[in-house]
């Protein structure tokens, strides 16, 4: 999901992908993202990743074809001459490119119209305010994340950005952790505002019209005295669910953990709740956290069944058919709710998932 901070945070997205149908098979076609740029001439960083989907330690086969430049930076698509490849290659969990390319870690993904391969994206920034330089935080995000290409910022604040899906994913992921720490800072200079007030009641107005007053509203009250995070939505509800690690750590550093889920963002607020315990170990966990959320911000891919405007009956079928595979795919994570359901997991696992769900209910794979 890629919009975040409610209406302060604006994602506009349109996809842009490269029409497989028309001439090649898209059931044999992956969709790679990642790619290093500008180390190499296309031409060669074609070859590379031919090469790289061509052995078989990688679980690769004969390629028909790789396109590559595509309209976005970084990405390009693999045309198998064999279904099967394909769908091996999306089960290999992870993929690097040969040393002289640095290792570089691609994602896979099964070429789908639902991918968005290409992202065009409309940005407003005024959110934060006069908090920070608007030029400098855009020069930030290009040293950052050079696969994007930024169109020059308007005074309104709101800025395009287009590039790949995962670049994008990325740059989401940047923007929550600078307005995490703008919450932080802010919240710091309430807590000495308080103080000071006290002593200068005439102040007590001051800073009312701060425009990340909005975003507060998402904290928690116990933010104040422990350590805050925003995590997206999907990536929290994974890492609740599916990940052991999460409680585990909990359990372990004795933190308390009180989560606010807010459509798009979920805010969390870590506190000690052991008399003596180590003041640190909520910002150890806090830590913790944010790295297992990057994990899976690179990881994680969201199928959505869409159960509004369809029969009862068809309904009930999708339904059955996703619980009917939950025990086969244990890191999937299903999300039932009454207008649809999402299904949230790795590249390969959501993929075949689906498939399987089609094929139950008596339907074709898009």
């Amino acid at each position: 999901s890629l919009v975040f901070l409610k209406s302060n945070l604006l994602f506009l997205l349109q996809a842009s992908v490269l029409n497989v149908k028309e001439s090649k098979a898209p059931e044999r076609t992956v969709v790679v993202a990642g790619l290093p740029v500008g180390l190499f001439s296309d031409q060669l960083l074609a070859l590379l990743v031919k090469s790289h989907f061509q052995d078989i330690k990688n679980e690769g086969g004969d390629v028909e074809d790789v396109i590559y430049p595509t309209r976005t930076k970084g990405v390009a698509y693999v045309i198998f001459k064999e279904k099967k490849v394909a769908e091996n290659v999306i089960r290999q969990k992870k993929h690097r490119l040969a040393r002289k390319a640095r290792h570089a870690e691609l994602t896979v993904a099964h070429f789908s119209d639902k991918i968005f391969s290409s992202v065009n994206a409309i940005l407003d920034l005024s959110v934060f305010g006069k908090e920070v330089t608007l030029e400098t935080l855009v020069k930030d995000l290009k040293k950052k994340i050079p696969s994007l290409n930024f169109s020059p910022l308007k005074p309104n604040g709101r800025i395009s950005v287009e590039g790949s899906f995962l670049a994008v994913k990325r740059l989401k992921e940047s923007l929550l952790v600078r307005a995490s720490s703008l919450l932080e800072k802010d919240r710091n200079f309430t807590s000495e505002g308080r103080k000071w007030n006290r002593q200068n009641p005439q102040r007590s107005l001051q800073r009312s019209n701060n425009p990340l007053a909005s975003v507060r509203t998402l904290v928690p009250e116990t933010a104040r005295s422990g350590e805050m995070l925003v995590l997206d939505t999907d990536v929290f509800l994974y890492l609740h669910h599916k990940c052991r690690s999460y409680e585990s750590t909990l359990k372990k550093f004795c933190i308390l953990s009180q989560e606010k889920v807010d459509g798009e963002i979920t805010t969390i607020c870590l506190k000690n709740i052991q008399v003596g315990s180590q003041p640190n170990n909520a910002k150890h966990v806090k830590e913790l956290i944010e790295e297992w959320s990057h994990a899976l911000y690179l990881k994680l891919r969201k199928e959505t069944f869409i159960l509004e405007g369809k029969e009862k009956k068809e309904k009930r079928m999708i339904k059955w058919a996703c619980e009917q595979l939950s025990s086969r795919y244990p890191e999937v994570l299903i999300n039932f709710y009454r207008t649809h359901i999402d299904i949230i997991g790795s590249s390969s696992d959501t993929y075949l998932f689906k498939k399987g769900v089609m094929k139950l209910i008596g339907q074709k794979v898009s």
